[in-house]
């Protein structure tokens, strides 16, 4: 690993740079690789199920669910829970349609209690114009559950249960913290829409 230090480039393992950064606590926030991942599996961060097919130099590989659901009013309202509908994908796959929002989720349940999960497309998805999140891909530490994904596309695309659908990477914290512990999403057991709603305390 390489820092930068008072505008010198040092390489990890020279004694002074070492010194420097044990001292400062410094160069301490990074990504885990995948090697790491692995090895924290079980540990401080779980994945069920884990396949070691799926890990990345720097990431794990999430998978998408059969289940859809999509909102059925032509209006949204944040202080309403919005009606919603099931849809499944089957065999052959599921034409998506711009100008729809699908929320779908990963076959994969995570937990982390140590670390930050943040949740990205993979570059093969958004090439075919398919995003799968509108700007929710940021986690929390200490969050539990299944990842809700809200998905889009720019024009229509059949997508198909199974998926390697996004990956999931870790960040390291600095400093003490509280674990996530929202009484909306935590330990969700599928997908879930908006609970905005409860944020107005009607």
């Amino acid at each position: 690993m390489i820092y930068y230090v008072s505008n010198y480039l040092v390489k990890n393992g020279d004694k002074k740079i070492n010194t420097y950064l044990s001292a400062s606590g410094k160069g301490t926030k990074m990504i885990l690789s995948g090697r790491k991942i692995k090895s924290e599996q079980g540990k401080s961060i779980i994945i069920e199920p884990f396949n070691e097919q799926q890990v990345g130099p720097n990431s794990y590989n999430l998978r998408l669910h059969s289940e859809l659901v999509t909102y059925t009013g032509d209006t949204l309202d944040m202080k309403k829970n919005n009606p919603t509908e099931k849809r499944s994908i089957p065999p052959e796959g599921l034409l998506l349609e711009p100008g729809t929002l699908y929320l779908g989720r990963t076959l994969e349940y995570t937990k982390t209690t140590s670390f930050v999960p943040i949740l990205e497309g993979r570059s093969s998805i958004g090439r075919l114009g398919l995003f799968i999140h509108v700007t929710a891909g940021f986690g929390d530490v200490g969050f539990a559950g299944f990842w809700t994904l809200e998905i889009f596309c720019v024009q229509p695309i059949r997508i198909y249960a199974g998926v390697e659908i996004c990956q999931i990477y870790y960040h390291t914290i600095e400093g003490e913290y509280d674990l996530y512990k929202s009484k909306k999403y935590q330990n969700n057991k599928g997908i879930q829409s908006s609970m905005l709603y409860k944020d107005f305390g009607l």
